[in-house]
């Protein structure tokens, strides 16, 4: 039972690190699809490199901005949080400017390190600030983390089961108009054919090759 409890931990865990280099007046951006009604949270890390200015920007497929920071301090862990409101794919940017402009063509073999952790669901949740503020103790929050896991779990395959209905239906309507339109093919075809017959029926007999 332990080891069923711990798998679904595994599957039902949202972190994501990854570690990429940025060259200055380049951009990289992630994108990955989120549901709605999601907290995620990030943090993230640049490396120090001087004369470059670094920026991060969070937007969803309609370009609307959802967390920003121009100025990234450098060497030093930050934050952002948000709420997702509907079911979309989300992209998170990284942008280096270098500060000096004509020194930037010496600059392209400077590569920034920047490291960053993406979290969501309850991953994403503070609980010890819950603990702090609705003063819990520690089996208390650990009750509070599994109830929301397990909440989490029967969303996921409440949504799981309504993805499954959706492309059962779309597979049962493509099926109904594909059986329609091979028979209105098959009924044209058996129309043409016999037009075709009789066209060259009074073809030949105008021509007085057959009676």
């Amino acid at each position: 039972m332990r080891s069923i409890i711990l798998i679904f931990v595994t599957l039902f865990t949202y972190v994501h690190g990854i570690r990429f280099y940025l060259e200055p007046n380049s951009v990289k951006c992630l994108k990955e699809e989120i549901q709605a009604n999601v907290l995620v949270a990030g943090e993230y890390e640049v490396s120090v490199t001087p004369a470059v200015k670094t920026e991060y920007i969070v937007k969803d497929s309609k370009g609307d901005i959802l967390s920003k920071k121009e100025d990234i301090p450098h060497g030093k862990m930050s934050k952002f949080s948000f709420v997702t409101e509907i079911y979309d794919t989300f992209e998170i940017c990284f942008m280096a400017h270098a500060i000096q402009p004509s020194f930037s063509g010496n600059m392209k073999q400077v590569k920034q390190e920047i490291y960053l952790i993406t979290k969501r669901g309850i991953e994403a949740k503070n609980y010890e600030g819950v603990a702090e503020v609705s003063k819990l103790k520690p089996s208390e929050v650990e009750l509070k983390r599994l109830e929301d896991l397990s909440t989490s779990i029967v969303q996921d395959f409440a949504r799981m089961r309504k993805s499954e209905e959706e492309m059962r239906d779309t597979n049962e309507a493509t099926n109904t108009r594909v059986l329609y339109f091979s028979i209105f093919s098959i009924c044209w075809l058996v129309i043409l054919s016999n037009w075709q017959v009789l066209y060259l029926r009074r073809f030949f007999k105008a021509k007085k090759l057959i009676e």
